[in-house]
């Protein structure tokens, strides 16, 4: 069923062109808002747009949002190299591999969390949506390590609610060109979608509130290894952030890191991994901690750039 939304153009976008600024109201991709110009569901002040056309503070924006495309459902299969940090009758605690989605989404054709476990004949929390059913967080795909998903009802409502509230403590560890200064600090700036509509995300005025803390854990000659802990959860936080302060995470081209050093190192996506989660167990209430051990490329990665120092 279309969704009808009618506002002013707001100050903040005087001046943009129409596919930029749809896309930044309803945090879609360009491409999507371009399409939904081109299909004629787009007035301002009553008339057709083109997505080239500028928008003007105040003028009234009535937009016809088409469904979203449904999800796939997941395909049980096994994943390998996916193996297990923990496991009872409420979750399951998983280390997640290189290449491997959280639950399928429109686009993504590889391998899952969610197939995985099911694949392996675990049982999954029913709750939520049919193609992310048990997942209560996610990791991007090419980051590795610890995630957890409800097994039980009562652990995915708990669990949801604890990442909410932000009582789930997830620290990351990100090695990243060059050195921070200061070695340890916070960033604290927006996210939202980059104007690109390319699928990254960006440092952006008016995007969601997002804060990052980071802590040198060792330097080396052409880079730090940090200990990164999230207040919020935005997609791309780390990778965006780290950009955003000028030494973007290693291995990480779509936001600005040095192809040649990726290179040297051996890596083919970003030195990034969920080093350990902790949170209130679900069922008896006590802090549970879990850690996972770096997988082999990164683990080689940092052997290099020590090894150079």
């Amino acid at each position: 069923m279309s969704d009808v939304r009618s506002l002013p153009v707001p100050d903040g976008l005087e001046g943009e062109r129409a596919d930029a600024a749809l896309a930044r109201l309803f945090g879609l991709s360009r491409g999507r808002a371009a399409d939904i110009i081109a299909a004629g569901d787009v007035l301002l002040d009553g008339r057709e747009v083109a997505k080239s056309d500028r928008l003007h503070a105040g003028a009234w924006l009535e937009v016809t949002l088409p469904p979203p495309p449904a999800a796939p459902a997941p395909v049980a299969e096994p994943v390998p190299g996916m193996g297990l940090l923990y496991e009872d009758d409420d979750i399951v605690v998983v280390n997640k591999p290189i290449g491997v989605a959280a639950h399928p989404t429109t686009g993504w054709t590889g391998p899952t969390v969610l197939g995985g476990l099911l694949g392996a004949g675990h049982t999954i929390a029913t709750s939520g949506a049919s193609e992310r059913q048990g997942i209560v967080h996610r990791l991007d795909a090419n980051t590795t390590g610890a995630m957890v998903v409800a097994k039980s009802e009562t652990a995915y409502s708990r669990l949801k609610r604890a990442f909410k509230e932000r009582t789930v403590k997830k620290r990351y560890q990100a090695l990243v060109q060059g050195h921070p200064d200061p070695f340890r600090g916070t960033v604290d700036a927006p996210i939202d979608r980059h104007p690109s509509g390319d699928g990254r995300f960006a440092v952006v005025a008016g995007g969601k509130p997002s804060v990052t803390h980071y802590d040198t854990v060792e330097a080396f000659r052409a880079a730090t290894l940090l200990d990164v802990d999230l207040e919020t959860g935005r997609t791309h936080q780390i990778r965006v952030h780290m950009q955003a302060i000028r030494h973007p995470i290693a291995g990480d081209m779509a936001y600005g890191a040095d192809p040649t050093l990726a290179a040297r190192l051996g890596l083919t996506r970003q030195w990034l991994h969920a080093v350990r989660l902790g949170f209130e167990h679900p069922g008896h209430g006590e802090w549970v901690e879990f850690e996972s051990p770096y997988p082999d490329d990164l683990a080689r990665a940092l052997e290099i750039v020590a090894a150079e120092s």
